[in-house]
């Protein structure tokens, strides 16, 4: 059934033809498409049928020889024209799927039963004078007069089986039935013989002129097709973006390409002729259909051809140029990245475009000379080319970023391509010694935030080992790594030197605010907290850092997280609090480091608006640590707030220090089974409640283990020196939170014996004490002689404390009555009572007159 479909619709598609119907051939090959794949599992057992590979090649070929028939499309009528395009568009990419089946077709053509009807019909008056000539018509016509009664089977059937069509109508005539089979047993066989041989040989010297004819007309067909791929790759060409890395084959051989010829032979080289071909190569720069990478190789060539003739470093400079030019616009979309292979052709490009420079100091570059005043010919005068290497060299750093940014972190890869940060930083430092001969201060000060900016963020290990060693006063013999280690400047003063450059130099403020911003982190990153914190301070960023671009709100945000955990590794836990409390209290901490998008806005911003903000992000060796981050500001808020909640435990109108603190306690809290802590924050809040009970020993044990350990103290470069100061500082609030929670226990306690209880010197408790009631917090007294804490419970008991609170509360709800029954009454809250008063007198004595 599936082939009968087919067939008919092969008729139809043929009828069209012959009337150049193009509309309504693209009507039946598109249903003809869909009935073919309808029919998939039939083809896919018993192959494609030739009579579908012959329409295919058929249609294909009919279509060219309208489109070559430049008078017959203009006399074609508006749909007709149009059909035809978009036919011959669909045949070319459907005939790609069975190319295979339509050249072996056209190797050994077969015809079909229904098309052997159709030829015989054309041809039939050319077959009759043929056989008139031979003089065997009638030796033919007994042959086909005896088919109904020969016992022989018909080569009709076989030509059914084999091409899986036929007439339905002739089945019974093919199998005749078993009268005349017994009939047919009582022929002359000699007649039989005669008449099938003579058949026979009547076919072969057919099929002899046929073969001869097909010949001709497949080497026709064979010129047309290879005219036809040829306007293919002209006119597809601006589809696709020819990268030199796919090219057609025939016949499974690779056909090859020669490369296009720079000069034709004999042509002299000179500046003017590789100008006028440089000129030639960029103007298809951008265009539609111009193939980048051969672009790229044509000017490496052009660059060989100039180093080999000795024109001169001002033309290959100029060529040098615009190779790496054509390197970065090699991807056309802005947020794709280099492949390797083309990151490492650029980094190469822009090193032998340095050395050039620093061979020759006759040549200046720089974006105001013009065109028409270059100087590239070699002479006396210098050689003047318009460029702007600073240009190259910062468009070199964003691609290296963007090449981080889309590269799995957790990979090999990465790591690979971290390596070249080395190289990207040596060329870097290469322009600088370049811009500092020749640059002008603007130049200068951009060169320098790019290494700044490269960095600032890196701590220097080395640096931080020879501090230890001077701290320790160790000068024992170093070995020749130390040595050599030594001798390189350190990163402390090289951030100096830059930053204090640009803050004299620099005219523009977003490189004067990135540098302060950059400087701050680096003293935050080695323990300089007061220089850190001054330079904050003096910079005054904080008051309009609101206005800045997003990549700089991105960098503050950085430094001031960076800030406060230097705070706390110092020990000045309010100043790490405050510093972390913008950050941690939005609750956004990825977004506005720059280290991630959080999923819950993504409905809030289009797509366009997240590839932007995808660019903004910082890569992944940059990242801060946002557990050990969140971990330090809930320390912080831990050691600050639970003496705090101690000290005003009744008291109605205290305020929180930190939100996020409290909700970490409300989520402790509302768990129904309380098992040992696993994550971080179930640490804290552990410790926390400890710390409340005055248990500093549980406390420290929550704060200070070993899955702690791993997962954030000991990531801080001086993990002992941390966990030291965090146990002092434990031990120091749980004394206070012990005081301020049993105080009203105690008539006296002794010092002493809460310097066994919290393990520290008595000194220390005596001066905490003492700040305790210098400020108020606790009313008592020192006995000196004694060593000993008088309390004057003056505070009042949690009974008449909580006597204090209902009564402010008994008050507040009667004014609130209050306030309601005058807005019923009509005087607003004593208002008009309190300024009308005379009036209102007045006109009550008006009344009473009358």
């Amino acid at each position: 059934r599936r082939f009968e479909e087919l067939t008919n619709l092969i008729k139809t598609i043929r009828n069209a033809m012959k009337i150049r119907d193009m509309s309504k051939c693209l009507e039946e090959f598109e249903q003809l498409c869909k009935a073919f794949l309808k029919s998939k599992n039939i083809v896919d057992k018993e192959g494609v049928p030739t009579f579908y590979t012959r329409l295919l090649a058929d249609l294909e070929d009919y279509l060219n020889e309208l489109w070559e028939d430049k008078e017959g499309k203009k006399k074609m009528n508006k749909n007709n024209a149009k059909a035809l395009s978009s036919l011959r568009q669909k045949i070319r990419k459907y005939n790609r799927d069975y190319e295979a089946e339509i050249t072996r077709y056209k190797e050994n053509p077969m015809q079909s039963a229904d098309e052997e009807e159709e030829k015989d019909e054309e041809d039939s008056d050319d077959s009759a004078d043929s056989a008139d000539e031979k003089g065997e018509v009638v030796m033919s016509a007994s042959a086909f007069l005896k088919k109904s009664a020969e016992t022989p089977p018909d080569p009709k059937q076989f030509l059914k089986k084999g091409e899986g069509e036929g007439d339905e109508s002739s089945s019974d005539e093919d199998w005749g039935s078993d009268s005349d089979s017994d009939d047919s047993e009582s022929d002359d066989e000699d007649g039989k013989n005669i008449s099938i041989a003579s058949r026979f040989l009547k076919n072969e010297e057919d099929r002899r002129a046929i073969e001869v004819k097909k010949q001709t007309k497949d080497q026709k067909k064979l010129d047309r097709k290879m005219k036809r791929v040829e306007e293919e790759e002209e006119e597809e060409g601006g589809e696709q973006e020819g990268e030199g890395e796919w090219e057609k084959v025939k016949g499974g051989a690779p056909m090859s390409k020669e490369k296009p010829k720079m000069f034709a032979k004999g042509t002299e080289i000179n500046n003017a002729v590789v100008l006028k071909k440089l000129h030639e190569i960029l103007q298809a720069r951008g265009k539609k259909g111009t193939d980048r990478a051969a672009q790229i190789e044509l000017l490496h060539s052009l660059a060989s051809i100039s180093s080999e003739n000795n024109l001169g470093q001002g033309i290959l400079v100029k060529i040098k140029f615009n190779i790496i030019a054509s390197l970065y616009d090699y991807n056309p979309n802005l947020a794709a990245f280099m492949k390797a292979d083309m990151w490492r052709k650029c980094l190469d490009c822009i090193d032998e475009l340095l050395d050039i420079l620093f061979e020759n100091q006759n040549i200046f570059i720089g974006e105001n000379i013009a065109e028409d005043s270059e100087n590239l010919a070699i002479s006396d005068q210098p050689f003047r080319v318009r460029g702007c290497m600073l240009t190259l060299v910062e468009r070199m750093d964003e691609e290296f970023t963007k090449i981080m940014q889309n590269t799995d972190p957790h990979s090999q890869e990465y790591v690979d391509n971290l390596k070249d940060e080395a190289r990207v930083c040596r060329i870097v430092d290469r322009l600088l010694l370049y811009l500092d001969q020749k640059g002008s201060t603007e130049e200068v000060c951009r060169v320098y935030l790019r290494r700044i900016m490269h960095s600032y963020y890196k701590f220097d290990y080395k640096a931080h080992r020879r501090a230890l060693a001077s701290q320790q006063g160790a000068e024992e013999s170093k070995s020749e790594q130390d040595q050599t280690e030594s001798e390189g400047e350190d990163s402390a003063v090289l951030m100096d030197r830059l930053c204090k450059f640009i803050y004299s130099k620099d005219r523009t403020d977003r490189i004067r605010t990135c540098a302060i911003l950059c400087h701050i982190y680096h003293h935050a990153l080695h323990n300089r907290w007061y220089q850190a914190r001054d330079l904050m301070l003096m910079s005054h960023l904080q008051d309009n850092i609101q206005h800045a671009d997003p990549p700089v709100q991105i960098l503050y945000n950085r430094t001031m997280v960076q800030l406060g955990i230097c705070a706390f590794r110092q020990g000045m836990i309010k100043d790490a609090h405050n510093a972390l409390l913008d950050i941690q209290s939005s609750g956004r901490a990825k977004e506005l480091l720059g280290q991630g998008l959080l999923m819950r806005n993504m409905q809030e911003r289009n797509p366009e608006q997240e590839k932007i903000e995808k660019r903004r992000q910082v890569p992944f060796h940059m990242h801060i640590n946002l557990e050990l981050l969140e971990c330090v500001y809930l320390v912080s808020a831990m050691l600050l707030e639970i003496p705090y909640m101690a000290a005003h435990e009744f008291d109605a109108r205290r305020r929180m220090i930190s939100k996020q603190f409290h909700h970490q306690l409300r989520v402790g809290e509302r768990q129904p089974l309380l098992g040992p802590p696993e994550s971080m924050r179930e640490h804290v809040v552990a410790a926390s409640k400890a710390m409340k009970m005055g248990d500093w020993k549980t406390c420290h044990s929550y704060i200070i283990n070993e899955k702690m350990n791993s997962k954030v103290w000991d990531l801080f470069p001086e993990a002992q020196r941390v966990t030291e100061m965090l146990v002092r500082k434990i031990q120091e609030e749980s004394l206070r939170t012990y005081l301020f929670t049993y105080s009203s226990v105690y008539d006296s306690i002794s010092m002493r014996m809460l310097s066994e209880m919290f393990m520290l010197e008595l000194h220390t408790v005596h001066g905490i004490i003492s700040k305790m009631i210098i400020s108020e917090e606790l009313m008592a007294s020192l006995d000196q002689p004694t060593q000993t804490v008088m309390m004057h419970r003056t505070e009042p008991t949690s009974l008449q404390n909580m006597a204090l609170q209902l009564a402010e509360k008994l008050g507040g709800l009667m004014e609130n009555n209050e306030r309601v029954f005058d807005l019923k009454q009509g005087i607003y809250g004593g208002y008009f009572n309190r300024d009308q008063k005379g009036g209102y007198q007045q006109k009550q004595g008006y009344q009473r007159g009358n």
